[in-house]
């Protein structure tokens, strides 16, 4: 089970918190599987391995456990004044359907996994896979999680135990505005251009959804076609993926401290922007960049949504006010200094996060 918004509570779980009983526990619900396996009709559970059933219990306790103690958190803050930030929404779990998008089983230590000599992976009541690596393991996995996508598509995620990672300390530090014209704006003057990786492949896309929609409901041709709908998003995905790893990655590795600003995705996305803001997946981006800065001894920033980063000039400091979106360049009233709208903004961002940064037109790097 996962968690996921749903109306209907399971019979066990709603059974016990009517009578007024304690969660069941681990070894309840362990004892219980191994009933389960014992009888004819759940005889099948005993053709995979048992470490796949214990790992699929302690999911669904760490589900039930966290939907708990937001409901918990949700009445404290609720008694306290709604004072600080709310909760983050946990949903109910709900239970898992072969139609999944997502299918995965993990295998820990005990049920004696192996990578053999020739990269091949043996797993247990499954045997020797072929697998594709994309790098050397740096120490013994203690899990491997398969996962098999939409598209088909398997992959072996390990676990393995690695040493800090910091990186040399530098000097630079940057700020960045993230946008649609250019997928970001850096306050040194460079701009990075928005690959549009969903843009690119509408006209594919379209064929492929095209012809899903003419296929007759439960044949295999239309497996056939759905799978080659979800390859085509999948390969955009993995571009969109792949661009963002190499950006953050490079960002983190030059500058020892990053600024973004806090977007708010969800209300762009009600727009007409929708579909573009979508493609240029800043969250993700982000994401990448705060969990890197932390992994490799970097700063990371993010400043406040509301911080008037495109309206105050950053040669002078003066706020000029709003400017509508066709304006891409203006001068300010109080200074005369012509400024890139965008590089103004990343320059503002920068400074607002506490980092000394010049802004490239104070250089006489550029004036527009």
């Amino acid at each position: 089970m996962r968690p996921g918004r749903v109306q209907r509570r399971p019979a066990r779980t709603a059974g016990r918190a009517s009578a007024g009983l304690p969660y069941i526990t681990d070894a309840e619900l362990s004892a219980a599987l191994t009933t389960a396996k014992g009888t004819e009709a759940r005889a099948w559970l005993g053709e995979v391995s048992a470490v796949i059933l214990q790992q699929s219990v302690a999911d669904l306790n760490t589900a039930y456990r966290r939907f708990f103690d937001y409901r918990k958190a949700l009445r404290e803050w609720k008694a306290a004044g709604r004072k600080g930030p709310q909760p983050r929404e946990v949903g109910l779990p709900r239970f898992k359907s072969r139609k999944d998008r997502r299918q995965a089983v993990r295998f820990t230590a005990n049920s004696r996994f192996r990578v053999l000599p020739g990269g091949r992976l043996r797993l247990p009541k499954i045997g020797d896979v072929e697998v594709r690596w994309s790098r050397d393991l740096p120490s013994a996995p203690s899990s491997v999680t398969v996962i098999r996508d939409s598209a088909g598509r398997y992959f072996a995620s390990f676990v393995v135990r690695t040493g800090p990672g910091a990186l040399p300390a530098v000097e630079p530090v940057v700020g960045i505005d993230l946008g649609l014209a250019h997928f970001a704006v850096l306050s040194d003057g460079r701009k990075i251009a928005s690959p549009r990786f969903l843009r690119r492949a509408e006209h594919k896309l379209r064929r492929a959804q095209r012809s899903l929609s003419r296929k007759q409901d439960g044949s295999r041709n239309r497996d056939k076609a759905r799978v080659k709908v979800a390859r085509a998003h999948a390969r955009v995905a993995d571009a969109r993926r792949e661009f963002h790893h190499q950006l953050s990655t490079a960002l983190i590795r030059d500058n020892q401290a990053v600024a973004v600003e806090d977007l708010c995705v969800k209300g762009l996305a009600r727009t007409r922007l929708a579909k573009s803001v979508h493609d240029a997946g800043w969250s993700a981006f982000t994401g990448m960049l705060e969990y890197k800065a932390r992994l490799y001894g970097r700063e990371f920033h993010r400043i406040g949504r509301f911080e008037p980063t495109s309206q105050v000039c950053s040669a002078c400091g003066v706020k000029d006010g709003p400017k509508p979106l066709h304006i891409r360049a203006w001068q300010c009233q109080a200074c005369g200094m012509w400024l890139d709208r965008d590089i103004n903004a990343a320059v503002n961002v920068a400074r607002a996060a506490g980092l000394a940064v010049t802004a490239p037109w104070s250089a006489g790097k550029t004036r527009t």
